[in-house]
């Protein structure tokens, strides 16, 4: 069997009841967003926890791979072939690399090591703060291999646990820590879902999808880079325009 895209769109009452929920998180995220108060940075896991953290997620992946696998397998088997495109990759793409690039220039006054590790697992969980509801969306509107339950499982239980991991790893940079705007974004993700929930959550074959799409990446993408956003990251660039005014007025006082 052939299908034109990768899964079918919500109908009917599902896709009211559907952006309903979405709208219900969308308003608990915003509420929590402005009861939140910055308090500790996040405590960063010790050695052991640390390893355990990335040999875990390593084996997920690895998981996963397998998965897809035999996925794929039964896919060629059973016949299933899909004839649709993706006009989502490049925007993830570039996303991800400047999100590697804004998280590093934010996290650079931590030192260079923590700067590139802070880069590395903020690029990482990224695009899955955007993948894992999104998963829980449509992965009951996919069209696996026969049996269809077993194989859906097969694959997305894996991908769940590397998004959850991916999460995990975040508290191994120091500089990551939960910042008001977090929240407000992550709501501004889930708004954007309701939207595009009214449509039917429609595969991206069409321009108002295909829209809300990236437009719901680009703003996960947005959560991630807020977890390192602090003043002080750009205190030396402040710092070095306040010089010439503090030595001009030490001169004027002297004289």
């Amino acid at each position: 069997m052939t299908h034109a895209v990768n899964w079918s769109p919500y109908t009917a009452h599902g896709k009211y009841i559907l952006a309903g929920v979405l709208l219900l998180i969308t308003v608990a995220l915003i509420l929590i967003g402005v009861r939140f108060r910055p308090g500790k940075p996040v405590q960063r896991p010790g050695t052991f926890l640390s390893t355990l953290l990335v040999g875990s997620f390593v084996i997920a992946i690895l998981a996963f791979l397998t998965a897809i696998t035999a996925y794929g397998r039964a896919d060629v088997q059973q016949g299933v072939t899909f004839t649709s495109t993706n006009p989502i990759t490049p925007v993830t793409m570039t996303a991800a690399i400047l999100t590697f690039v804004i998280v590093y220039f934010l996290t650079r006054h931590h030192g260079a090591r923590t700067a590139l590790g802070s880069a590395i697992v903020g690029t990482i969980a990224a695009p899955l703060i955007f993948e894992m509801p999104f998963d829980t969306i449509v992965m009951w509107h996919t069209f696996p291999p026969s049996p269809s339950a077993l194989y859906t499982l097969l694959f997305f239980l894996p991908l769940f646990l590397i998004e959850l991991l991916s999460f995990a790893l975040l508290t191994l940079s120091p500089a990551m820590q939960f910042v008001q705007a977090t929240f407000f974004l992550l709501a501004g993700m889930f708004c954007i879902f309701a939207i595009w929930a009214l449509a039917g959550f429609a595969y991206p074959a069409a321009p108002f999808p295909i829209a809300m799409n990236m437009l719901s990446k680009l703003v996960a993408f947005a959560v991630a880079i807020s977890l390192f956003w602090r003043r002080e990251a750009f205190g030396a660039i402040l710092d070095a325009r306040a010089s010439p005014t503090s030595g001009t007025a030490s001169v004027n006082e002297a004289q």
